[in-house]
């Protein structure tokens, strides 16, 4: 049985460019969804989870850099989801804003295809790997938030009460996320949940 081909979600309000991407990766064994506009965008990555995103900046209701942000919002939902801009605007300013966003790459139109199927595979294989054992890792609400807050420096006590608990339901989460990640301070829980992608720092 052939492994399910995987998804790309291509958001690009230029038709051409957008039914030329939808041909082309459709032809290298992708399944391709098409959005017209930064709010179809968002829409159709809560719907369909798609492996991977390509997006243009410059769209009508909601541009790229929008999408993204609200996305990054959502995080460690979306957290893997390697999001890549393919764009016109080639200035410094705006690869800097987008990587500054989280995109994992900036391509100038026009696009070569080659080079953008090397980059998906790239990443999508980066994905595959980190989710080996991530799948494997069932933390709670309560023990992604403890651990988010640990990994930018925050001590048991700082913790809850930001997040309005007692310092001992904290080290109970954190002790607990760590043995689940089988490490034994929270530090290395810190480190291994931010690599395997289960929180952003």
């Amino acid at each position: 049985m052939a492994p399910p081909r995987k998804k790309i979600l291509c958001v690009e309000d230029d038709l051409e460019t957008a039914t030329l991407l939808a041909e082309e990766f459709g032809e290298r064994g992708y399944e391709v969804t098409l959005a017209h506009d930064g709010q179809a965008g968002f829409a159709a990555v809560l719907k369909l989870k798609p492996d991977i995103v390509l997006c243009d900046v410059s769209m009508p209701v909601m541009s790229g850099f929008e999408l993204l942000d609200r996305l990054v919002e959502l995080t460690p939902r979306f957290a893997s989801m390697p999001f890549i801009f393919l764009t016109a605007l080639g200035d410094r300013d705006n690869q800097l804003k987008g990587r500054r966003l989280g995109a994992d790459d900036y391509i100038v139109k026009p696009i070569d295809f080659e080079i953008l199927d090397t980059i998906i595979r790239a990443r999508l294989a980066k994905v595959a790997r980190t989710e080996t054992w991530s799948r494997e890792i069932d933390l709670t609400d309560r023990e992604v938030e403890c651990l988010t807050w640990a990994a930018r420096g925050k001590s048991s006590a700082e913790i809850a009460q930001i997040i309005g608990t007692s310092k001992r339901n904290v080290d109970f989460h954190i002790e607990t996320a760590c043995r689940k990640l089988n490490v034994a301070t929270r530090v290395q829980a810190a480190v291994k949940a931010v690599s395997g992608r289960l929180i952003e720092p």
